[in-house]
């Protein structure tokens, strides 16, 4: 989850474990959720394309970790999150929403991983790992810990077809299924191998103690030389994600937006009894929301960018683009766009480019065929 939600205060930007070795690479670097972070090393496009069709290497430990653990830790995470954790079991991750109590607007979009039943691992976004921990602490029963560990663990992402070579390569363990992770060794350190990742190809996220992060990283990209591995930045990233159609905190989904809206209703467990936001959401869900997120494709050249407005007839907004990129895997401008649901799933809108009304088909999401969920 690449994090669009800018810092208020003025602090200077948290470094990740491995800054000295994207200096050494020759990254460049942009603020991403209050951390400084690589957007990119030999190029976006180069990079986005290394993962589409080999393999990449994402330092994105500017992601938050949070620990709630203790008798009752998953009931309480079940109580208060969106998805429902009786869906899944020990071993297994789950993608779930943090949403207001009182509105049902998306606070965060959180990985949950099921490490026990009193232990339950969530990684929220980085500009957001201090309120979703707030929330929960707040809430926390008796006997119930809930523990901020943002800065001591790091999460590197190996995405991309090579990605099962190169971790075997490195020692680590490879094929299990998607959405769950193994708890392995490396060099004497704990890392947990997750089969997840934002990009849509097949991967892993490591997550390990920040100290040992910068031994893994060397590991990871020494076993991936022959695999033709490219470390990639947080541009490559994001146009990776656009083109499944993930949503961005921040730009595509936030405390304005409900799960109804951005066709998240997946990642909600309806039947459960119990969870922030319930009663809002589902009043919604009954009465069918204002608002939905769409994919749209150029049907010219143009190329979408955030808040561009979005009409069928001139002067009629109908909404705005959310994120808007150019494919690379395409050669198209495409974008995500919160519009009017009457809007329809396979019609046709335009965009407002500079002043030009650009015709753009209104698509569902994904934009390509990638194999993240191939086992």
């Amino acid at each position: 989850m690449l994090d669009g939600t800018q810092p208020t205060n003025e602090a200077a930007p948290a470094r990740s474990p491995l800054h000295d070795r994207h200096e050494a690479l020759g990254a460049k670097f942009a603020e991403f959720g209050g951390w400084e972070m690589p957007l990119q090393y030999s190029g976006i496009v180069e990079e986005h394309n290394a993962v589409r069709t080999a393999v990449g290497i994402f330092d994105v430990s500017h992601l938050g970790k949070i620990v709630v653990r203790g008798p009752g830790a998953v009931a309480f995470v079940n109580a208060t999150l969106s998805n429902d954790l009786g869906r899944i079991g020990p071993g297994r991750a789950q993608y779930t929403l943090c949403l207001d109590a009182e509105t049902g607007g998306i606070i965060d979009d959180i990985f949950s991983y099921y490490r026990d039943d009193e232990h339950v691992l969530l990684v929220p976004n980085a500009a957001n790992n201090a309120e979703v921990f707030s929330r929960l602490a707040a809430a926390a029963p008796d006997g119930v810990e809930v523990v901020n560990h943002h800065a001591d663990y790091a999460v590197l992402a190996v995405q991309g077809p090579k990605s099962d070579e190169v971790l075997a390569a490195a020692g680590l363990p490879v094929g299990h299924d998607y959405l769950t992770f193994v708890e392995a060794d490396h060099d004497g350190h704990p890392v947990i191998v997750c089969r997840t990742g934002y990009t849509g190809e097949r991967g892993y996220e490591l997550i390990a103690p920040s100290e040992v992060a910068p031994q893994l990283w060397d590991a990871v990209l020494a076993a991936g030389e022959e695999h033709g591995i490219l470390p990639c930045g947080l541009g490559a990233r994001d146009t990776l994600r656009t083109e499944m159609g993930y949503p961005l905190h921040g730009q595509d989904i936030g405390p304005t937006v409900t799960p109804n809206e951005a066709r998240l209703g997946w990642a909600v467990g309806w039947k459960k009894p119990e969870f922030w936001g319930r009663e809002a959401v589902l009043a919604e869900k009954e009465r069918g929301p204002r608002r939905k997120l769409v994919g749209i494709v150029s049907t010219g050249r143009a190329i979408p960018r955030p808040h561009m407005p979005i009409s069928l007839v001139p002067d009629v907004r109908l909404g705005e683009v959310t994120s808007g990129t150019f494919s690379p895997s395409l050669k198209q401008g495409i974008g995500l766009a919160l519009i009017a649901s009457v809007v329809a799933d396979d019609g046709e809108v335009a965009v407002d480019v500079r002043g030009r009304r650009e015709v753009f088909k209104v698509v569902k999401p994904p934009f390509v065929d990638t194999s993240v969920r191939e086992s």
